[in-house]
This record gives C-alpha cells, structure tokens and sequence, in this order.
C-alpha cells in the first residue's frame, strides 16, 4: 500500500541519517589507543571514526623524508607522516573549529621513531612547526593545549627536546622517568613494555602481588603528573578490564573495534 511504503521510506531514511550522525560524532573514547594505526587498511580515519584518543604511527627518515612503517624494509615514499596524520588532521581540525572532536580533548599522536633519534627528531620538529596552529605546544615553561598532541615515543631526542624553550611535541617517558622525575611539560607519559615490569603473563587472576606493585606503579606516574600506557600486553577483554579497573590511561590496541565494544558499553571510558 502506498501508504505503508511511504512510512516504510521514511523509516529508512531515518535509519541511515541517524547512522551517519553516529559515525560523524562517536561518542570518544579517550582511554582508547590505536596501536600501529598505519597497519589498518584506512590509517586514521577508522580510529577517528571509533572515537579513539589515540592513535600510533611508527616513522623512518628516509632521504629526509619522515615515512611511515614498522620495518625499515616497508618504507613507501607514498606513506609519509603529513599524507597520513599531519595533513587530514590539519584539514579536520579547520573544518571543526579547531578541534578533532567537537566536544573531546585533544587527540593524541603518539610518533614512534624507529630511526637514529636526533636525526629523526630534527626533521620532526621542522615539520611539526609548519602544523603548529593545531599542535600543543610548549612554551617558556608553559603548555598550551591544542587540538592534537604530538608524543614521541621509541628512540627519543629527550636531551635535545628538554633544551628547547618552544616545542610541538613531547616525550614518552619509560619506567626510569620515574626515578629522575622530569618535568611533567617535558615527559607526560610513561609507557613500558608490561613484560619488563611485571613477570605475570596474564594466565589466571591477577596476582594480588602484582596488583600492589601496578597499583603503586600508577600511583607514582599519577602523582608527577604523568599518565600510563603498557604495551605487549594480550588483546582481549578481560586484560582491557583489569587494566581499566587498575587505572591505566591509555589501552593499546590492534582491535579497533573491540575495544570500541568494550569501552562504548559504559564499562569505562
């Protein structure tokens, strides 16, 4: 009838408007990190799409070039940092009001140098300063936060970036930052490999042992100021949970949609 096909069309289109809408606006995720972003068929843009508040990329400086793989042997001139973070974000956040999500915090972009730190992170900070409307910045012993926030991780420049008295970018500390304590403007994070720390392999509950010595693991990074990523941990929910419930700031992922599901439900955020 004609009638029942006309509701049956607007139904439909209300369906698919309401779909859009939750794709253009997902609800964000800010504990969420997207690990080896650059591996997924569509760099970026899923994990903008899922609302994630991080993502990774990994970086070689090839021919002055910052390219963008896991292996030097993978490298493509095509891949770069800017056609890949730099630019999209750029032109995402112009569209949005200066923001990666109209209503979030800024996005992380976590760089991990896989190549020679002082060389890479020479080329980086050129760069960076060419994206510095949107970028973090730190100035004089102050931070400004902007849309995104650049953390170089993997072999950091830290004597060089701690020397600079302007800087778009930071540093991803590891457990010894927690014995010198730099400054929280310099080092904001603290990520480790969870098998360096913690000799339990997530077979089984928790050890309470184990939950003492996260807890005051946490607790030390929290109390400098800094917030907490482990990676090499398993990919699944129940080890989401027990780092959630722990405090962990950020989750690593290659799941995208996982932990999506998972932080989404309410669980945590």
């Amino acid at each position: 009838m004609p009638d029942k096909e006309a509701m049956m069309l607007r139904l439909a289109v209300f369906a698919l408007t309401a779909l859009g809408l939750a794709a253009a606006d997902p609800k964000v995720l800010t504990r969420a990190h997207a690990h080896n972003d650059y591996s997924h068929a569509r760099p970026l843009a899923e994990a903008l799409e899922r609302g994630f508040g991080s993502v990774e990329a990994d970086i070689w400086l090839v021919d002055g070039a910052l390219l963008v793989a896991h292996d030097r042997k993978d490298v493509n001139p095509e891949r770069t940092l800017a056609s890949l973070y730099l630019d999209p974000l750029r032109e995402r956040v112009g569209k949005n009001g200066g923001r990666v999500y109209a209503d979030g915090p800024p996005l992380v972009l976590l760089v991990d140098v896989k190549s020679e730190a002082v060389a890479t992170y020479a080329v980086l900070q050129a760069q960076l300063a060419s994206y510095a409307p949107m970028l973090t910045t730190y100035r004089e012993g102050h931070v400004e936060p902007r849309a995104v926030t650049v953390i170089v991780s993997g072999n950091r420049a830290q004597p060089e970036m701690a020397a600079q008295t302007v800087r778009h970018a930071f540093v991803d500390g590891r457990a010894i930052d927690l014995e010198s304590n730099p400054p929280a403007t310099l080092v904001p994070w603290v990520s480790e490999n969870w098998q360096k720390v913690f000799p339990w392999r997530w077979e089984g509950p928790m050890p309470a042992e184990t939950r003492v010595v996260l807890a005051a693991w946490i607790a030390r990074a929290h109390g400098q100021g800094r917030r907490v990523r482990f990676w090499n941990t398993p990919d699944r929910p129940a080890v989401w949970q027990a780092l959630s419930q722990a405090g962990v700031d950020f989750i690593g992922t290659d799941d995208l949609a996982g932990l999506q599901q998972f932080l989404a439900v309410g669980r945590t955020r």
